[in-house]
């Protein structure tokens, strides 16, 4: 087999093994490929990925998506976090992508299963908001400890620090 038909294999062996949880695929470049995938199925596919020993974890990165008003009645769409979980195998990247809402932005740790997530999830956490069930360590890693409860640096609706210093205790 060619190199070059190895390399076109590795996405392809990680796309047929977690498959069956893929709710939207897309390839954004050729070495690309983005899976959506429902928050449920979030540890069984990092496990699958860990079992056939495709790739590493190389970052775990967030999106706010602001809530977005819809007509004139002024009903809204709930705005939501998504939570892009980057892995390599030598020039291929495969992103998971879970979306969870405002209301409930709440993900299960993958600490257990590849325990070096732990600064992304930590980073995750404190930016964005999102509640990460089951990791190992909730200290703070960028933020000082006074920071207010509840203002994400990361998330659109920030205005900057006049907004924080308010919450805080200073």
């Amino acid at each position: 087999m060619s190199q070059e038909a190895v390399q076109e294999d590795l996405l392809n062996r990680a796309l047929e093994a977690i498959r069956s949880w893929v709710q939207v695929e897309k390839t954004p470049q050729p070495n690309r490929v983005d899976v959506v995938i429902r928050r449920e199925d979030l540890l069984t596919v990092v496990e699958t990925l860990k079992q056939i020993q495709w790739g590493y974890l190389s970052a775990i990165t967030g999106m706010d998506h602001p809530a977005v008003e819809l007509g004139q009645e002024g009903s809204a769409q709930e705005g939501y976090v998504e939570v892009l979980y980057h892995f390599c195998e030598k020039d291929k990247v495969l992103t998971l992508r879970v979306s969870v809402p405002y209301s409930d932005a709440v993900i299960p740790s993958i600490c257990g299963i590849l325990p070096s997530a732990t600064l992304y999830e930590r980073e995750l956490s404190e930016m964005f908001g999102v509640q990460i069930e089951g990791t190992p360590d909730t200290n703070r890693l960028l933020l000082p400890d006074n920071w207010p409860e509840g203002v994400y640096p990361l998330r659109k609706a920030f205005t900057g620090l006049e907004e924080a210093k308010e919450g805080s205790n200073e």
